[in-house]
């Protein structure tokens, strides 16, 4: 599902995003990409996106090669990626139902297909009762479930999440995580990016640690367990 094979990637000022990382995500895996600020975790969700290029190595997306993809056939892959952000990233203008429907309109989805998909992705994140309410009429749990329901509208295979509960407190952010982990048991691929320890520690997961760029652990656990 996701290889990455001798990747490095070093900013125009010197700095190392990741060294030489190798590793690999199967079909149906719920991941968490732990560190510090500054570990890489960012760097490596922006390569999977392909926000950024790498200067070495290879990155393979449901078997193509991301590193050397034209640009016109980028959205074609992000088609397949559902994304979620820290900053929830809504269109304020429009309501929750429209900020939704965008995602798929994006994809020129047939009207009748979108009518149908957005109820039950509403409701799958408890906010069928919501759809013709504004971001800014929402709570910062609200606005995430918005965020996550535009992600997976489209019924991606992967699902991409930086740093999703980095605004939100403790019982709201376990809401969220609990929304991703059904999300995963209906057979989509999960990655998340995060600094939460408790959320890492309670789910029990598989754990990828980096340190400075680098992979320095890769196993299932807490987030501070050896490997």
């Amino acid at each position: 599902m996701i290889t990455l094979n001798n990747v490095s990637k070093i900013y125009p000022n010197g700095t190392e995003g990741l060294k030489n990382v190798s590793l690999h995500i199967d079909k149906g895996e719920f991941v968490f990409v732990v560190g510090l600020s500054g570990s890489g975790k960012s760097t490596m969700i922006k390569l999977l996106t392909k926000e950024i290029n790498p200067e070495e190595g290879e990155i393979i997306i449901n078997s193509i090669n991301t590193v050397n993809m034209k640009r016109s056939k980028i959205p074609y892959l992000r088609r397949n990626i559902g994304i979620v952000f820290q900053d929830f990233r809504l269109l304020e203008n429009k309501t929750v139902y429209e900020n939704v429907a965008f995602a798929m309109q994006v994809v020129e989805a047939p009207p009748k297909i979108i009518k149908r998909n957005i109820p039950m992705v509403l409701s799958l994140v408890g906010l069928k009762d919501k759809a013709h309410v504004y971001p800014n009429e929402l709570s910062g749990g609200e606005q995430q479930r918005t965020a996550l329901a535009r992600a997976i509208v489209n019924n991606p295979p992967i699902l991409i999440a930086d740093e999703p509960t980095g605004n939100l407190d403790p019982a709201t952010s376990w809401d969220i995580m609990s929304l991703l982990d059904e999300i995963n048991k209906r057979g989509t691929t999960v990655v998340i990016a995060t600094h939460a320890k408790d959320i890492v520690d309670r789910m029990q997961k598989r754990v990828i640690a980096l340190d400075n760029g680098e992979v320095v652990r890769d196993s299932k656990g807490g987030y501070d367990d050896e490997a």
